[in-house]
């Protein structure tokens, strides 16, 4: 049987020059998503311009409303406030997750979170946030309940309830995921003892 020949050290060199090329070419196009996070933060300005807009008619048509009215304006606001945390969180976080690091060391306005933020703190967070969203309107869907088929609010109901759940679910898993004391992990994944 004739042996297979060896690869010589040019044709080894060459494969190794080219999976070099290959996994730095991978590592750079993080790159792209940066476009991503810069959006959310024009996103943001969209939603500082509709705070502003929701605080002009509370306050310019205060004296025509009831305390219903003042109260789903007010929660209005609220909304917009957790959509633009929501939006920073995610531009931030994002960013420092999955395309470079933001060097904040020592300055008195790094938010607490970022310092220890990976994919899933920021799930964790994404799933708390959205629960907090919901919950602005779903009570905006009750406090106004005149206005909707009970057939609605059971399904928006539901629907939060179902984000809940998502929300212990991730957290759960995050959880599972934490390191056992007294055992190390090892570069493989597995635990060892």
């Amino acid at each position: 049987m004739p042996s297979i020949p060896e690869p010589t050290h040019d044709v080894v060199r060459t494969r190794n020059q080219f999976a070099k090329s290959i996994g730095w070419t991978i590592f750079v196009s993080r790159w792209l998503q940066a476009p991503l996070y810069l959006g959310l933060i024009v996103a943001q300005g969209v939603y500082v311009l509709q705070f502003m807009r929701e605080l002009t008619e509370l306050v310019t048509h205060l004296g025509a409303m009831d305390e219903n009215d003042i109260m789903l304006l007010v929660l209005g606001l609220v909304d917009v406030v957790m959509v633009a945390n929501l939006l920073s969180m995610m531009s931030v976080g994002g960013y420092e997750t999955f395309v470079s690091r933001i060097d904040l060391t020592g300055h008195p306005d790094q938010p607490e979170w970022l310092s220890h933020v990976n994919a899933n703190v920021l799930k964790v967070k994404l799933a708390m946030s959205i629960i907090g969203i919901s919950s602005i309107h779903l009570l905006k869907t009750f406090i106004n309940a005149a206005n909707y088929e009970q057939e609605t609010m059971l399904w928006q109901t539901l629907i939060h309830l179902t984000f809940v759940l998502s929300a212990v679910a991730l957290a759960w898993i995050d959880r599972l995921m934490l390191p056992v004391p007294g055992e190390h992990h090892t570069g493989s994944g597995t635990k060892a003892a």
